[in-house]
């Protein structure tokens, strides 16, 4: 196979991720628990190497390696590992890197499950999170302690009101390890290890599987540090299926054209709902006039594919669901159908009110994943059903 590393991004996601085809051009299923060993000596050196692909699934597996090959290629990183599922891949990134006692910053804009995982059972483990907000400069680097955080945690763009945090930033605290989520960005919007940042982390189930079928998580960063995570992860028992791992696969490889059209779209209705009177607010990196636009325009190739809307009447969310056709109420991001869901009832319903309207999460707050549909089509279904409250 010829190296890549020259190619421009687009080509790697088709060319990476094959070691394990032989001359198939998609990657197998290796649905197998278990390898036969050659011998006993050789059953002792799988079971104390780091990462086999042919020794027992909960250690690795030839498909869930050819994707995160390809992944690891994306990003420009050393290595990535993949995991059951977004959360599984950051319980195992906060469990493998901290112990009772530990310290770690993270960004008040995140999504709320990981919120409620860092206050619920990380600290329930002796490990203390201080929130920070991502978008004040020096905010993050300010709350390490020295000798004591292990961790610095920020998602951008942020969910669901796609805050930006400066990569440049964050990349440049020394100490404790670095790590993005970047699930809004994919690997095409942005790539955080560029930038100095240690771990980049997706959940692969929404846009780069793409196509709402699979359940996966991914982390990337260096060889060292991953194999460090990685002796964690088989304990935590998180395993990537080799069959969401085949999937998500065949998403990176449509990954680029999928997120170049659902980008345009999403800006071109951003622009839109600006000028309706239904919507208070409109919130996408894309516009000139978010707060965070020049930031996301140095550092984010591609705005994404998410835009967030505040409806004038905070009650009307159910009726609006009620009006419309085309888009479908789900909470997922991503995939091919445009998807939108309330973010104070659906992905942070986990903290207190207070908390939500702490960090700008109102009734009526609308999460939009545009799809691969016609925004003509999406535009009209959207008007009518904003009219109509």
């Amino acid at each position: 196979m010829n190296d890549n590393s020259s190619h421009d991004q687009s080509t790697r996601a088709i060319s990476s991720g094959r070691r394990a085809n032989e001359h198939g051009l998609a990657v197998p299923i290796w649905a197998t628990a278990v390898w036969e060993s050659d011998s006993a000596e050789h059953a002792y050196d799988m079971a104390h190497s780091v990462g086999p692909d042919d020794f027992y699934s909960r250690h690795g597996n030839p498909t869930v390696s050819a994707f995160t090959d390809s992944i690891a290629d994306l990003e420009d990183a050393e290595s990535a590992l993949a995991f059951a599922s977004g959360m599984g891949a950051l319980a195992s990134v906060v469990f493998g890197l901290c112990s009772a006692g530990s310290h770690i910053v993270a960004t008040k804009q995140i999504y709320g499950t990981t919120t409620t995982f860092l206050n619920g059972p990380a600290a329930r483990m002796g490990i203390e999170t201080t929130w920070v907000n991502g978008g004040e400069p020096g905010a993050m680097a300010a709350a390490v302690i020295p000798g004591r955080t292990m961790l610095v945690i920020a998602e951008t763009p942020s969910n669901p009101l796609l805050d930006i945090v400066d990569l440049d930033e964050l990349g440049a605290i020394k100490g404790p390890f670095t790590m993005v989520d970047s699930t809004f960005a994919t690997p095409f919007g942005q790539q955080p290890i560029r930038h100095g940042v240690d771990l980049v982390l997706h959940s692969a189930t929404k846009g780069i599987a793409g196509h709402n079928d699979a359940t996966l998580g991914v982390v990337a960063g260096e060889r060292e540090l991953l194999d460090d995570i990685w002796r964690y992860g088989i304990l935590h028992g998180a395993t990537a299926s080799p069959f969401d791992a085949m999937l998500a696969l065949r998403g990176v490889r449509s990954l680029d054209v999928r997120h170049d059209r659902q980008c345009s779209t999403a800006l071109e209705i951003a622009r839109r709902l600006q000028h309706h009177a239904a919507v208070a607010k409109v919130h996408y990196p894309g516009l000139a006039d978010h707060p965070h636009h020049d930031l996301a325009a140095r550092q984010m190739r591609r705005f994404g594919s998410v835009v967030s809307l505040q409806l004038a009447n905070g009650d009307g969310y159910a009726s609006l669901v009620e009006q419309l056709q085309l888009v479908r109420c789900a909470t997922s991001l991503g995939g091919p159908e445009t998807l939108i869901c309330e973010s104070w009832t659906t992905t942070h319903s986990g903290l207190d009110e207070d908390s939500r309207r702490e960090i700008g999460i109102n009734p009526g707050l609308i999460r939009m994943s545009l799809g691969l549909e016609s925004a003509e089509d999406l535009w009209d279904d959207l008007d009518r059903a904003l009219s109509s409250l």
